[in-house]
């Protein structure tokens, strides 16, 4: 399987990655890395894909997999026990996995440049419009301008379409979005990269990398729930690695 690494100057603790659609057991329209057991697939397969996941990129633990609901809930991710309805997750504790899916909405990873605090964020245009990013950076105890921001693999402005009601909630919010909005042959589209960018630099976070590919765009690569509907979901997983803070520290 292949994964994207995020192309953040992050400290050598923080270990990160996207999945693609590639390389797992999963058949039909979730063919065939998909990672979510909250779709019609079946579970033998997503359970597989998930070992898959976990031992070809030597993941020290499983990931604290969320319920997710488009909404704004940062949790703990020491805290979770079993599925449970949030956005983003945070953890500040080595070889604990902050994971969030995704099939469109761009993931965003968070950590501060000490590489003691990390999180992952799905930022769907709810989350982003109600302040999904806000509350995973509320839960750093680093002042905002020593977190870093990678924005992951989404669907591109050339392929998301939006009516005028939805470009307006953003404008109204913040004038600044104006410029995240283009109008081609009568319709709208929105830059979810730039709006989630815009999101992080409004709350301090000055260095912030992005992603440069669409998800719908690269259905060999990417499940996009905008161009398939039924389809599967890849997953962002970030941790501090336990191995990697201690040789630093020891140096």
């Amino acid at each position: 399987m292949g994964v994207i690494t995020p192309s953040w100057a992050s400290a050598c603790s923080v270990r990160a990655f996207t999945t693609t659609r590639a390389g797992g057991v999963s058949e039909g329209p979730y063919a065939s890395l998909n990672l979510s057991a909250h779709l019609d697939d079946d579970p033998i397969a997503v359970d597989r894909n998930r070992q898959i996941v976990l031992e070809t990129n030597h993941v020290p633990a499983t990931p604290h997999w969320l319920r997710q609901m488009h909404g704004t809930q940062t949790v703990d991710a020491t805290q979770v026990c079993k599925s449970i309805a949030a956005d983003a997750a945070y953890t500040n504790v080595p070889d604990t996995v902050c994971a969030v899916l995704s099939a469109d909405c761009p993931p965003i990873l968070l950590c501060d440049d000490a590489g003691e605090e990390v999180a992952a964020v799905h930022a769907g245009w709810r989350g982003l419009l109600l302040g999904v990013v806000q509350s995973a950076l509320a839960k750093f105890a680093a002042p905002q301008t020593r977190v870093l921001g990678w924005i992951g693999p989404g669907i591109s402005v050339d392929a998301y379409s939006v009516d005028a009601e939805f470009r307006q909630r953003f404008v109204t919010q913040d004038p600044v979005l104006e410029s995240s909005f283009r109008y081609k042959e009568g319709s709208w589209y929105a830059d979810l990269y730039a709006i989630a960018e815009q999101r992080l630099r409004d709350s301090g976070v000055g260095r912030v990398w992005r992603y440069d590919g669409c998800t719908y765009a690269q259905a060999k690569r990417f499940y996009s729930y905008r161009r398939d509907g039924v389809t599967g979901r890849m997953a962002t997983l970030v941790w501090i690695d336990s191995s990697r803070r201690q040789g630093a520290r020891a140096t």
